[in-house]
């Protein structure tokens, strides 16, 4: 949701009615399944991404039950967040994989992760990243969602020279507006993702024709952050359409595969529930007579965002012409939504102190756009703690280095006990190949 797309008079967050269920005050400011805030910065630092075990299993349930008493499969978009503990949760709980990279192949595997519940998206994967692919686990991965007929060409050359068969299903591009962020808009037929609609149908024949390669799926995603099903349904009845035809001319499709892109609340977005968004697109998939085929679905923010959040310490108030600053540890280059597409998160005070005013939430990071929420009404001092909702996605898996900074280290809060899943990156670690690349002039 754009920070521009909210009225520009401040509000104070509603502590009441905060998008993590399981954040809450307590008797020493704002606490994640009963830990304080507090306590985690004490022991770890700032800043800090902290995670809620509880909400992304509840999170992820909530897929799975939806679609209990059908094939079914959820593969998690782990472009979100693809921290190796929070993988690993969600191999435990039976979790799939979208990757879009051999890293993050990797990083599934890692995680023990399944290969063959793994689908490959993206539009431009290498030949290395198609053999890791075919040979991951020994067997292989679930699927390649091929996007462009070069790469079908690729992957069926790989799969020869490997003796291998690759399972592929293409990503069809609807053509249907998702009424999101441009950026985070991938189904519109002048996006760069998936084949055009007209020409999946050719797609489909040579793939089926090829002795190496493998029809196993169609798979559509249509955008990020949607908030209204109507477009969900709208993808659903072309795709569908188009499942028809194929069938027709006897190339059979197992598995029905939706992508992701339902939305999460940051202000006041009231997003359906897995089961409400769900609930019409089954029930015409079955009216149409698709109910045997595995539906599969590729969630990624729904499960990990509103999970997390970003704590961090207030360095510097600092009262400009006309604009007073609230300068914090935490920058751009740890969390780059607002910079890359104005986007709100709410930022609340861990425990307010005196009275409120209203601040510009930035970071040390020498750029005018390292801003990480406007016009807040804020109860806050030097040295207090903010933490930053809803930023369990595209938070971490987009930091950077920027400014020589190091990443943010990242905590997991389960069951009343909190755990280090990744150290904060010192400057050693920033320079070390540097040094050794040095050295060995």
């Amino acid at each position: 949701m754009s920070e521009a797309s909210h009225s520009t008079h401040p509000t104070r967050a509603d502590r009441s009615r905060l998008p993590n269920p399981h954040l809450a005050d307590g008797p020493a400011g704002l606490a994640l399944d009963g830990v304080a805030l507090a306590d985690i910065a004490r022991q770890f630092g700032t800043p800090t991404y902290v995670y809620s075990a509880r909400a992304l299993r509840e999170n992820f349930a909530s897929y799975q039950q939806a679609l209990a008493g059908r094939k079914h499969r959820v593969c998690y978009a782990m472009k979100a967040n693809s921290n190796l503990s929070i993988l690993k949760l969600l191999a435990g709980m039976g979790a799939g994989f979208d990757i879009v990279s051999a890293g993050e192949l990797a990083r599934v595997l890692a995680a023990g992760g399944d290969p063959a519940g793994i689908v490959f998206s993206g539009v431009g994967k290498q030949v290395a990243e198609i053999e890791a692919a075919l040979n991951a686990g020994g067997s292989g991965i679930g699927c390649f969602n091929v996007e462009s007929a070069t790469e079908l060409a690729r992957i069926e050359q790989v799969a020869a020279r490997l003796g291998k068969r690759a399972p592929v299903s293409f990503r069809v591009n609807p053509d249907v507006d998702p009424k999101t962020h441009p950026y985070i808009s991938t189904g519109l037929k002048d996006n760069k993702f998936g084949v055009a609609f007209g020409t999946a149908i050719d797609l489909y024949r040579r793939a089926a024709a090829s002795a190496h390669l493998k029809v196993v799926g169609i798979d559509c995603h249509i955008g990020s952050q949607i908030i209204d099903p109507a477009p969900f349904m709208e993808a659903l009845d072309k795709m569908l359409d188009l499942v028809e035809q194929l069938e027709r001319e006897g190339i059979v499709i197992e598995h029905f595969d939706l992508g992701g892109g339902l939305g999460i609340t940051y202000r006041d977005e009231a997003p359906p529930t897995p089961a409400q968004y769900l609930a019409p697109i089954l029930a015409r998939f079955d009216a149409r007579g698709h109910g045997s085929k595995t539906f599969m679905l590729e969630p990624g923010r729904s499960i990990v965002g509103n999970a997390g959040l970003l704590l961090s310490t207030v360095q510097v108030i600092k009262q400009a012409a006309s604009k007073r600053f609230c300068i914090v540890d935490a920058a751009m280059n740890d969390y780059m939504r607002p910079a890359m597409y104005g986007a709100y998160s709410e930022i609340v005070e861990v425990a307010p102190q005196g009275d409120a005013a209203v601040h510009d939430v930035v970071g040390p990071v020498c750029e005018s756009g390292d801003w990480l929420g406007r016009d807040r009404l804020l109860a806050v001092a030097e040295g207090d703690l903010l933490a930053l909702l809803s930023a369990g996605a595209y938070g971490m898996s987009m930091a950077s280095n920027y400014n020589t900074r190091g990443r943010a280290a990242e905590v997991l809060v389960d069951a009343g006990q909190v755990r280090l899943i990744r150290r904060r990156e010192t400057i050693d670690m920033q320079l070390a190949d540097e040094l050794a690349a040095l050295q060995a002039r």
